[in-house]
């Protein structure tokens, strides 16, 4: 506070102490139980002047006048007593005075000054608060002994530090821990005075008063603390995101980019370069850079030739059996680029093109730039796909969590179309033929693994439903039942959504169209995922709009194997999508997928099947 006070900056401070020093004085050790057995007013007057004397001396050491100001919350209902406490507060300021507050305890109305909260404040956390409004401060700052407001108790490892609090999302979520021992205040008291005196136009800011020079780092803008301010949750939302559900909303967005013609996505990207240039007064606020030529080299970008789902490479596998090798996104982009202000708009045009979702973490040095670079093209982005198809990542801390973000497994879906011959025989198949392996049927629904068949509502009127639990019971299969088919079948409800048996176990669901059964398998491995059907648009559908490596019709997915597609062998089957080296473009973002189309071949052990991994001429995708 002295280094401040000879830098010009005008500081008022509230203090706490004086009844845990009127303790002290009278010789009692154990605190925590003795404020209840004497008066507190008697310990607050005997503790305040002793309070006022330290700070004295300490100030006076430093070449710096302090005054005292005691106050109760009565007196603040009084308009003048509010005018002429101002005006003495300006004249102290204008001296170089540091004016110190503290709430008069000894002369308090309160019944209980340790529990009744009624009044215009109850604590000094609140009082700052309401000096702060009062005062019409530029800041206020409550120093705590933790560096922040976490997302649970600090002694919680699991609990994280809130750099930037908004009520919409924290206030619902946070688990305070105990108060203060001496008083009335804590986290909670702290929060509520921060988030009255930030929605009154005040920013604020808790952090830590053990830190080494904790208040000059918040004047200096660097990232100490919990900040509150009351335009938060327009410029902050996206970095207090969880990584996670960041990474997820990213792909759920991806999909629908991936689900649209290339004319749409063209669109897209002229509507950003649009944007960019409607937008340049603004954006060169933040930075002087010129964006022309952006905008020009997007435009170049958007007439280029569609890069998703061409067909590269076609197989027969065997009579009937065809194997076909396309290019696909890769799902969600996490790039940790330079401080370059084009990089942000190259990038994100890249990934809209390519059809994928992107998390973006820039440099500091160009964190302004960056944040309005995402606002104008994330605004151009349709709302059928979402703008949290990009997400900006502020936190350096964030991107180990990314790195472990994974999704969960494999698919099976008998639709209300399917021969019931070829649904039973693909289905024992695919469970039966080697239930251990990671291509058996683990036809499964969200995050985590687990071996689940998925079936149209409409086959429980044909018996078809009825037929294959019956066949997979006489192989020996252990039958569990999701939420609907548990009540239907009278099985047994499977206790987590997030198991895998790889034994002769499974569970069946039933779903009430394609459309349920893509959003349930949403979140999977993107490892192999099949469909039985003879409806063919419902095939197309499926084959294009499951996000997987490889994705079958009317075939069982124990075809999915590195010798079966013809490739010698396998060390195993890859869901990773990383491959690029080298200058990275549009065909650095795409990875590969398989689409077997099939009339209803299974393995059986490979007996029967005789492979010719014949190659076919390429031809446009249906």
């Amino acid at each position: 506070l002295k280094e401040l006070n000879s830098q010009g900056y005008e500081i008022v401070l509230v203090t706490s102490g004086a009844v845990g020093i009127g303790l002290q004085r009278l010789s009692l050790a154990d605190l925590q139980n003795a404020q209840f057995e004497l008066d507190g007013k008697a310990c607050a007057a005997v503790g305040q002047s002793s309070l006022m004397a330290l700070y004295d001396t300490l100030f006076s050491q430093l070449d710096v006048t302090s005054s005292q100001y005691l106050v109760t919350d009565t007196e603040f209902r009084d308009t003048s007593f509010r005018k002429q406490l101002s005006e003495t507060v300006k004249s102290l300021l204008s001296l170089k005075v540091i004016p110190i507050f503290n709430e008069n305890d000894a002369v308090s109305t309160r019944r209980a000054p340790y529990e009744d909260s009624s009044g215009i404040f109850w604590d000094n956390d609140s009082l700052a608060g309401l000096l702060a409004m009062e005062l019409k401060a530029d800041l206020l700052v409550m120093l705590s002994d933790v560096e922040g407001l976490y997302s649970g108790p600090p002694s919680d490892p699991n609990s994280k530090l809130i750099h930037t609090y908004i009520k919409e999302k924290h206030q619902c979520e946070i688990t305070f821990g105990d108060k203060s021992r001496l008083g009335r205040g804590g986290m909670t008291a702290k929060v509520n005075a921060a988030v009255c005196a930030a929605y009154a136009g005040i920013p604020s800011v808790i952090t830590s008063g053990y830190a080494t020079d904790s208040i000059i780092k918040v004047l200096q803008g660097k990232c100490v603390g919990t900040l509150f301010h009351r335009d938060a949750h327009l410029w902050t939302l996206v970095k207090e995101l969880g990584v996670r559900e960041m990474a997820v909303t990213a792909r759920k967005c991806s999909r629908q980019l991936q689900a649209m013609n290339s004319e749409d996505r063209r669109k897209i990207l002229l509507d950003i370069a649009d944007a960019l240039e409607a937008n340049e007064s603004l954006i060169k606020i933040e930075n002087e850079a010129d964006i022309s030529g952006l905008a020009k080299s997007i435009r170049v970008l958007a007439d280029m030739e569609d890069p998703i789902a061409r067909v590269l490479k076609r197989t027969e596998l065997a009579d009937g059996l065809i194997l076909e090798k396309t290019s696909s996104p890769l799902g969600v982009l996490l790039v940790v680029f330079e401080s370059r202000p084009d990089a942000l708009v190259q990038i994100a045009s890249l990934a809209i093109r390519t059809g994928n979702g992107l998390l973006l973490k820039g440099g500091k040095e160009a964190k302004r730039s960056n944040a309005i670079l995402h606002k104008v093209i994330t605004s151009a982005i349709p709302e059928n796909i979402g703008e949290k198809l990009i997400g900006l990542v502020t936190s350096r801390e964030d991107i180990p969590d990314l790195l472990k973000v994974i999704y969960g497994i494999c698919h099976v879906y008998v639709d209300k179309s399917a021969k019931v011959d070829m649904a039973k025989q693909i289905v024992r198949d695919a469970k039966i033929d080697y239930p251990a392996a990671c291509n058996a049927m683990v036809y499964s629904v969200p995050i985590g693994s687990q071996e689940t068949l998925l079936l149209h509502k409409d086959l429980s009127s044909n018996g078809l439903l009825n037929e294959l639990v019956s066949d997979l019971r006489h192989e020996g299969v252990t039958v569990y039942g999701g939420p609907r088919a548990s009540s239907l079948l009278n099985i047994p409800e499977t206790h987590s959504f997030h198991h895998e048996y790889s034994s002769m176990a499974c569970t069946i669901e039933i779903v009430d169209d394609l459309g349920s059964m893509i959003k349930l398998t949403s979140v999977c491995s993107s490892h192999t995922d099949g469909i039985i059907t003879e409806n063919h648009e419902v095939a197309e559908t499926f084959l294009h709009g499951v996000d997987s490596a490889a994705v079958f019709h009317n075939a069982s997915t124990r075809f999915c194997d590195g010798a079966r597609f013809g490739l010698g062998a396998e060390v195993g089957i890859s869901t990773s999508r990383i491959h690029a080296r080298g200058p990275v473009g549009v065909e650095g973002l795409l990875t590969n997928r398989w689409i077997l189309r099939g009339s209803g071949q299974v393995v059986n052990g490979d007996k029967g099947v005789i492979y010719t991994h014949k190659d076919l001429p390429l031809q446009t995708p249906l």
